[in-house]
């Protein structure tokens, strides 16, 4: 027990243990966040002063017990804290490295002062409960009779999984891939999330009785007629098809050496994996790279091309550079909205706003050579929200490209197989569309099929699908059983689902 422990961020400065210097880990593809001292651990719990009305409840979409797991930090009973975590979030160890933590903008001493190490503190719980062997499989302890299939392994139909098979029935999961996990292990790149992470808590499932088969797309390798045998279905295959320059009459976009990001990553996690890139290979090295797109994907697209040995990199973005701090229309507890550097902006490459790729430059032979682009001038937002944008005169460039890497986002999920052959209705969401479901229940236009996470709502965060996939699996339950003993919803008894001012 620390000395002032009770004047708790009145005597505890928010402290983050300092990651591998960039020359360094740009050396290597393993993850290079590193922790504090337990002690320091603890003191960063003690920030965290169980707030009479605790507003991070309100930004993260698991409902995560955050004041009561800090507590238990403090008392230093780790194994109830990551009883308390487990119970609202089955993969804390994932959104302890790769969410951008709502819970955090949303913290009450974030108002005036830098907020608790919430995602940090969860990662620590998580991480320490592996060490210790507290995480072991939980059969259940009778089945139901009731057989389920999951058609995709990401995040969503992992939580999906685990919890249906915890409820007694029999699970399995279709995944097209080699492995499990879905951009948990293709899409997120080895420095971020260690695929080992990810293949440890796939064996926790398996041995809880989860199946899973590999390779096995559904529409393809997989006939469609095969999902009668199972009482019920659920969708989790993401959103995934990338938007592209397709349509939008830009000049050269069909040259060779311009990709979806999603061509690129996965192929780098193979190699560190020691499998083999079966694709065109595609490689950073002695390249002029280009990334287009601002986000987590376009700052993965980064760092993985700096460990590649990139000859340049800049990054564009097409909105204007967020503010430094949060402006009056966007007041706390809401995400903020403000300019955030990733671990691999901090590593090289140069970032630029407002930008306008105006058409790509051949070289001759079929190949991209350069982008022409134009600087905007962003208007204030009109009734509807929307922000005008017009070209600034004079601002034309023309930038030298072996390589662009596209990261605009993803429009829907991939439709032109399983999906259209069960004649399955889409609906429109925020990014584009999306299989169409009630969200009370999240059952689709087909009797006893159901959908979630990014498939359902657009592309979203790791640990919106998670909760997607925990609160679908309890709608399967109850239609299989007619009663439920997962968690509903959250543990504060409101709709998470509505709560749509949160980040995608």
């Amino acid at each position: 027990m620390l000395p002032d422990k009770e004047k708790g961020f009145m005597v505890y400065d928010r402290e983050i243990a300092q990651d591998e210097a960039p020359e360094e880990r740009l050396k290597h593809y393993k993850e290079f966040s590193n922790s504090l001292p337990p002690e320091r651990i603890t003191e960063q719990a003690y920030r965290c002063m169980n707030c009479g009305i605790p507003f991070c409840h309100s930004g993260c979409p698991l409902g995560n017990q955050i004041p009561d797991f800090n507590e238990l930090m403090k008392e230093d009973d780790w194994e109830e804290a990551l009883r308390v975590l487990h119970s609202t979030n089955n993969f804390p160890e994932f959104t302890g490295r790769v969410c951008p933590a709502p819970c955090e903008t949303a913290c009450v001493l974030g108002i005036n002062e830098p907020a608790v190490t919430i995602e940090i503190n969860e990662r620590e719980i998580a991480d320490r409960g592996w060490r210790e062997g507290w995480v072991t499989p939980q059969t259940p302890a009778e089945r139901t009779g009731k057989t389920v299939a999951i058609i995709g392994s990401g995040p969503a139909g992992l939580a999906a999984a685990q919890q249906l098979n915890r409820a007694g029935h029999s699970v399995v999961v279709y995944e097209r891939s080699d492995e499990p996990g879905g951009l948990l292990m293709y899409g997120i790149p080895n420095f971020k999330l260690d695929k080992e992470i990810v293949l440890r808590r796939v064996e926790q499932l398996k041995a809880e009785g989860v199946e899973f088969i590999c390779n096995a797309e559904v529409g393809v390798d997989v006939p469609t007629s095969k999902l009668d045998q199972y009482d019920a279905v659920l969708i989790a295959i993401g959103s995934t098809k990338s938007r592209t320059f397709e349509g939008m009459n830009v000049p050269g976009s069909d040259l060779k050496g311009i990709y979806p990001a999603m061509d690129f990553l996965p192929q780098q996690t193979r190699r560190v994996m020691g499998k083999t890139v079966k694709e065109e290979e595609l490689l950073a090295t002695d390249k002029h790279v280009i990334v287009i797109g601002g986000g987590d994907t376009g700052s993965d697209c980064v760092g993985t091309s700096l460990r590649q040995g990139c000859k340049s990199l800049v990054n564009l973005e097409l909105m204007p550079k967020p503010p430094v701090d949060r402006i009056a229309n966007n007041p706390w507890p809401q995400w903020s909205f403000v300019f955030r550097t990733s671990s691999s902006h901090k590593e090289g490459g140069e970032r630029k706003y407002s930008i306008l790729t105006k058409s790509f430059e051949d070289d001759g032979n079929g190949n991209v050579c350069a982008l022409h682009t134009v600087e905007l001038e962003w208007g204030e937002p009109d009734e509807t929200g929307r922000r005008q944008m017009q070209e600034v005169p004079g601002t034309e460039k023309r930038l030298p490209a072996d390589l662009v890497l596209l990261a605009m986002g993803f429009t829907q999920p991939e439709t032109d197989t399983f999906v259209s052959e069960l004649d399955l209705e889409l609906e429109r969401n925020r990014f584009g569309q999306g299989i169409a479901a009630n969200t009370k229940d999240f059952k689709t236009s087909r009797e006893n099929y159901f959908v979630a996470g990014d498939a359902r709502r657009g592309q979203s965060l790791v640990v919106w699908a998670i909760h997607e996939g925990r609160e679908a699996a309890r709608a399967v339950d109850l239609y299989l059983t007619g009663e439920s003993t997962l968690q509903a919803r959250d543990s504060h008894g409101y709709d998470s689902l509505a709560r749509e001012g949160l980040p995608a």
